[in-house]
């Protein structure tokens, strides 16, 4: 059985879909009005984990992952470049879905745009009006009305008192009480908007969700996910909206992923600690990124550093080290494996990365010892480290072009007629004349790892 945590309960849960073997999951996007940056990636990897995991159990889940298209950020860049908000949206449209591949992050089965739900948007807003819970303020904008949601802050567990004390809320005349949100933006007549029944205008952020996860997956569904810091206010916001719209539950459970940090300390363009996707793959392959975003528990804050980059390209190494020089091709994974059963087990306990590679590298260990004493078996073993790594969406290149053999300016044979002649000269006990090749071997930025299966070398990245 798989448990989640549930930020709702606050607590792990056993999974139980709503119908059985089926899994209805939406997550909140992108909004489209720059390229993604690291943060994005984080959560973007995050729950492609865990659709993949859940798919390796054997569950036909639906995934829904929102763009938002229109907000006043996408508004405001367009007004600055001086072109029409969609052509701004379709270019950063594009350019993620490139980082999304990039980072081996699956497509979702469906990727709504809020433009193409206004429809949904207004008919939602309809409902909330004719029910009392929102209204028409002066100047055509439309308002949720906060307190007539008895629940509201039951999700981020925040007391309506508590939201008049420098809570982020906007104070508006135009209001009934400051903690009500927008639900629709009146917009001038030559701005950008559509037709509704209170005037021209353009939805609110927190609406655009609930109307394209309920015409998705319906009123009633499995899992709502998105990062920690979308759960005060738009998460809250949109249990209030969408449950006053509906008279049903929401989403069962609802999980957020930890934030990511650089150097220790928050993103932000004012520090200069903003870094893109793009930026960041022009540095460092795209499977060291996705290792690094993947290597934590996906509700645990990460760090992002040249070091921890760094750690993240040795572990990969160690893994594609210990592939080197097998013949997988041919060899029958293992199956229900001890190995496979501790790494199920793992991610089966909310989805635990660190776990699951704690198992990954156990069985490095095997394949290391059992290269020269069993091939067939690590050849096995092999097959079996790829089928698991591909889970994590890792290990699906050729080890020689991960460690670089085949860019390398080294004549291969020559190093092995060097590691050759060292393993001779160690059995030999002639230390003088094995670390002499060593040191030729160095020279040629070969790095030698001795075991107990022989040594093995890859070329310094």
């Amino acid at each position: 059985m798989i448990t989640i945590y549930n930020s709702l309960t606050q607590r792990k849960e056993t999974f139980t879909p709503i119908e059985p073997g089926k899994v209805g999951i939406y997550v909140c996007g992108i909004t489209t009005y720059d390229y993604c940056h690291v943060g994005h990636a984080r959560m973007l990897v995050a729950f492609d984990v865990i659709v993949r995991h859940l798919r390796w159990r054997g569950y036909k889940v639906k995934y829904v992952r929102n763009i938002t298209d229109i907000d006043d950020k996408i508004l405001n860049r367009a007004k600055e470049n001086g072109e029409l908000f969609s052509d701004l949206t379709e270019r950063f449209i594009k350019a993620a879905h490139e980082d999304e591949q990039a980072l081996s992050i699956l497509p979702p089965d469906q990727e709504p745009r809020a433009t193409g739900h206004i429809d949904e948007i207004v008919s939602m807003i309809e409902i909330l009006i004719k029910n009392d819970s929102a209204y028409k303020a002066d100047n055509g904008d439309v308002y949720f009305s906060v307190k007539n949601f008895p629940h509201y802050g039951k999700l981020s567990k925040k007391k309506l008192d508590e939201l008049l004390d420098g809570a982020r809320v906007e104070i508006s005349e135009l209001k009934r009480d400051p903690r009500d949100f927008v639900l629709w933006k009146a917009s001038p007549d030559d701005g950008v908007g559509w037709d509704s029944p209170w005037g021209y205008g353009r939805p609110g952020w927190h609406i655009e969700c609930s109307a394209m996860s309920t015409c998705c997956l319906g009123n009633h569904f499995d899992i709502h996910g998105g990062g920690s810091d979308l759960l005060f206010p738009h998460h809250e916001n949109e249990v209030a909206q969408t449950e006053a719209a509906t008279g049903e539950t929401f989403a069962n459970i609802w999980m957020h992923n930890g934030p990511l940090r650089v150097d220790n300390e928050k993103m932000s363009k004012s520090l200069g600690n903003f870094f893109t996707v793009r930026e960041v793959l022009a540095k460092y392959p795209a499977e060291v990124i996705r290792h690094l975003l993947i290597a934590s528990h996906y509700r645990s804050a990460i760090n992002y550093s040249e070091q921890s980059l760094e750690q993240s390209s040795k572990a990969l190494t160690r893994l594609y080290n210990a592939l080197n020089g097998l013949d997988i091709r041919k060899a029958k994974s293992l199956t229900n494996s001890r190995f496979e059963k501790a790494f199920n087990v793992a991610m089966d306990d909310d989805f635990n990365t660190p776990e699951a590679f704690s198992v990954l590298f156990d069985m490095v260990k095997e394949i290391n010892k059992e290269k020269a004493a069993n091939p067939d078996l690590a050849n096995q073993l092999g097959a079996l480290l790829v089928r698991l790594g591909g889970q994590l969406g890792i290990l699906q290149s050729d080890p020689g072009l991960f460690l670089g053999y085949e860019e390398a300016a080294v004549d291969a044979a020559q190093i092995e007629q060097l590691i050759a002649a060292r393993e001779q000269a160690r059995a030999d006990k002639d230390w003088q004349k094995a670390d002499q090749i060593r040191a030729q071997l160095t020279a040629l930025k070969v790095i030698v790892e001795d075991g107990s299966g022989g040594s093995r070398w890859r070329i310094e990245r």
